[in-house]
């Protein structure tokens, strides 16, 4: 079966306000959970670290040295 480059994990620059696409795909990776998290639904990131999150509470316990 022939995999569609959009079905590959993208590769993103975060910003303080939004994201860059250096690669298309429907994913990215959360730092933390190792969870896939659609692009669609990405919503927490770390601009310094440069890595998203699934979530707010994920993001939170990376930030604090939780995670």
């Amino acid at each position: 079966m022939l995999m569609n480059a959009t079905d590959e994990e993208a590769k993103l620059t975060y910003g303080p306000n939004g994201f860059r696409v250096l690669r298309p795909g429907r994913y990215v990776t959360c730092a933390v959970s190792g969870m896939p998290i659609p692009l669609a639904e990405l919503r927490y990131w770390s601009v310094e670290a440069q890595e998203p999150y699934a979530s707010a509470i994920l993001a939170t316990r990376r930030m604090t040295g939780q995670a």
